[in-house]
Formats: C-alpha cells, structure tokens, sequence
C-alpha cells in the first residue's frame, strides 16, 4: 500500500512540474513548459504573420530560466528573408503571475542581404490565457 502511494505521489510531483500554460504574445498563442527553473516559450497557434516568417505550432521563441521573479535566457528572431536562427540574449521580470515582459538588445537586419545594419530593442510581453 505504501508503495502504491509513493508511486502516486511521484506521478502526480512529475504531473505538475511539467504543466502547461498558454499565453498570448503578439497576436499568437503561445505554450509555458516549466520544469522547476526552466522554462521554454513555444508556439501553439502562431499569428499569420508568424506563419508567414516560416513559424509553425512547437517552434520556440524563448529557453531559459525564471529565478525568483526574473526570465534569464534567449530569445529568437524569425525572418522569411533570413535562413537559420537569429538568436540574442533577453531578461526580465514576471510583473504579476499573469504578465511576463522580457527585453533584450538585437541586430537588426537588411532584409535583402541579411546582414546587420543596426541594432534594436525588442520588447516581449506575454499575457496568461488559460492552463492545461
């Protein structure tokens, strides 16, 4: 019997450290995959926009790791122009268990050569939807 609690109780810690949760994010659904610290931001319905960029449904845009009430991690650019991952560094703050703003300074890019010709602030806001 103590066994068969143990393994119930085992399950159901491993349940919950990998919930979901879904979030909106310029115009797109988004999915939360948390695993103690780590956190993974991917596409569940991707804008059309989005899509438009070569984004489907799994495609993540942010990897990294909460501490306390910080994201530390990168997040990734996505061009119809450009091939490959454009990836840089972004931090910030859950402002309330259902709003997370994260920033992060980027190149930005000639959409006809896909060379740097600058630099950009991007701003990430995710809003809290709904749970699995």
């Amino acid at each position: 019997m103590k066994k068969a609690l143990l393994l119930m109780g085992a399950l159901t810690v491993a349940t919950a450290a990998w919930a979901d949760s879904f979030w909106l994010h310029n115009g797109s659904l988004m999915r939360l995959q948390a695993d103690g610290n780590y956190r993974v931001f991917s596409y569940e319905e991707p804008s059309a926009r989005m899509r438009s960029a070569g984004v489907t449904p799994g495609t993540i845009l942010f990897e990294g790791e909460r501490r306390g009430n910080r994201y530390y991690g990168q997040a990734r650019v996505f061009s119809r122009y450009c091939a490959g991952e454009l990836v840089y560094d972004v931090q910030g703050t859950v402002v309330t268990e259902q709003k997370v703003v994260m920033t992060g300074t980027r190149p930005r890019y000639n959409t006809q050569t896909c060379r740097p010709n600058g630099r950009v602030t991007d701003r990430l806001v995710f809003t809290y939807q709904y749970s699995d």
